[in-house]
């Protein structure tokens, strides 16, 4: 068919070895590719991300091919990545019943939508290009404001931060209580206590935003009303410092190194309990969201549960192994608490108070000296110390880390919610706040509009 030597030279043009010596060969052309033309030629990927990998496998244009093609019935992205039955996922394709190899004649899959005959692809197809698509969330890695904070204690057991529903930040440095507007960024300072030498160790603003209770070093606990800049009342009771307050109503319940619990009346500024339980200081206090739990933890590694109507605990929890500080309800599920522990334990646990069962734990890796839940969804935010000063981001209950924060230079020690659920201060050794964005904002129910409303119609 070719001339000899036509023939000689395309066979080494195509760099085929031995050719030259070749007389008689066969017409077959067989091109040779380089090993590392494969990928280029073929557009092959030899290792894919496995991040980008699962974007491409929950993208719509992938869902609504396994639709077109596979027939899978995916009508929104959401269901696309609760799909197991894709080889991509199992590594097996789930067998289809009544598929028919010599079928005649019209036949209707049972239990699937027809497809319309105007229609270029199915009812699903069709569900799924017009379901909303979720916003992207974006969180800033860092604060958004920072705030010199000097003389704020390094000290794991104190509580000396907190953010108040009028949008007031009140924190104790050294032996002075100062107040920081988020409004207007005015700084107060409400009381000094260099005199007595007297430091704060404490601070909890009521539910209305009006009167704030402060623990100091001596035992003592002041009420203050912050409109007035004027102390109200007075308590004492305790024989070493304050470490914890918490409000229930006209009631407030105060934590300290001398190991008791004292609920007082602030309208007669009477003790109404003294609870006992704890064997070393008492380091975390905090009411559950309806009033009807008391949640303690103290240094002997011990987390207790308590109601009002008896001076015994509850329930003694006593998984973690080292001070239980950190304690937050969950503001969404009815009995849920988180805590979690210190330096030799570090691990996040939940319970289950209304049982009395632990349900989940995991191990942080480092301190955990606070956390809170976000009020707007199933989210909760740690701060920890030795091991990784860090802010972790969780979602409940998959307890997969929403997002890892790092800023301060030393051990993060106190942790305040903004009043509208979104920001968090934090305040750490290296003597600063910083303010951070981490939790969504809670989405405001709109009205159903309809075209019959003769109001939403009037320009």
């Amino acid at each position: 068919m070719f001339q000899p030597e036509y023939e000689k030279r395309l066979l080494q043009g195509l760099g085929i070895p031995g050719a030259s010596g070749r007389e008689h060969s066969d017409l077959r052309c067989i091109p040779s590719r380089a090993r590392n033309n494969w990928e280029r030629n073929y557009h092959l990927t030899a290792d894919p991300n496995p991040v980008i990998a699962e974007q491409l496998h929950n993208s719509p244009y992938a869902c609504l091919l396994r639709n077109e093609l596979l027939d899978s019935e995916v009508s929104s992205i959401d269901e696309c990545k609760r799909s197991k039955n894709i080889l991509l996922d199992t590594g097996d394709f789930t067998e289809k019943e009544n598929i028919r190899v010599f079928g005649y004649g019209n036949y209707t899959p049972p239990n699937k939508t027809a497809r319309h005959p105007f229609s270029r692809i199915s009812e699903a197809s069709r569900r799924l290009l017009c379901s909303p698509t979720s916003a992207v969330r974006r969180i800033t890695r860092l604060p958004y404001k920072v705030l010199d904070a000097p003389e704020l204690q390094d000290d794991f057991y104190l509580n000396a931060l907190d953010w108040s529903s009028k949008d007031i930040l009140g924190v104790g440095l050294g032996c002075s209580l100062y107040l920081w507007s988020a409004v207007d960024s005015q700084v107060t300072r409400l009381c000094d206590l260099s005199d007595e030498d007297n430091l704060i160790t404490a601070v909890k603003w009521h539910s209305g935003g009006k009167e704030l209770a402060v623990g100091t070093n001596h035992g003592s606990v002041a009420i203050w009303d912050v409109d007035r800049e004027k102390q109200i009342s007075s308590l004492s009771g305790h024989i070493s410092r304050v470490t914890a307050l918490d409000w229930r109503g006209n009631s407030l319940a105060s934590g300290s190194r001398d190991r008791s619990i004292l609920q007082r009346d602030i309208r007669t500024n009477t003790i109404t309990s003294c609870l006992q339980g704890h064997s070393q200081e008492v380091c975390g206090l905090q009411w559950s969201p309806t009033w009807e739990y008391l949640a303690s933890g103290g240094n002997d590694n011990r987390l207790l549960i308590w109601t009002a109507q008896s001076p015994e605990p509850l329930h003694k929890f006593t998984a973690h192994n080292a001070a239980v500080k950190a304690l937050g309800w969950s503001p969404h599920k009815s009995g849920l608490l988180a805590s979690g522990g210190g330096t030799a334990d570090r691990c996040l646990r939940f319970w289950n108070v209304i049982s009395g069962q632990m349900v989940q734990s995991v191990d942080t890796g480092s301190q955990i000296s606070n956390l809170a839940w976000s009020r707007n969804s199933s989210e909760l935010v740690t701060t920890h110390g030795f091991g990784q000063p860090q802010i972790v981001v969780w979602r409940y209950p998959s307890l997969k880390q929403v997002v890892n924060l790092s800023g301060h230079n030393r051990r993060v020690i106190y942790l305040a919610v903004s009043p509208d659920g979104k920001s968090i201060v934090t305040g750490g050794g290296d003597e600063t706040l910083r303010f951070w964005n981490v939790f969504t904002e809670r989405k405001q129910p709109q009205a159903p509009r309809s075209a019959l409303n003769l109001f939403s119609n009037i320009r």
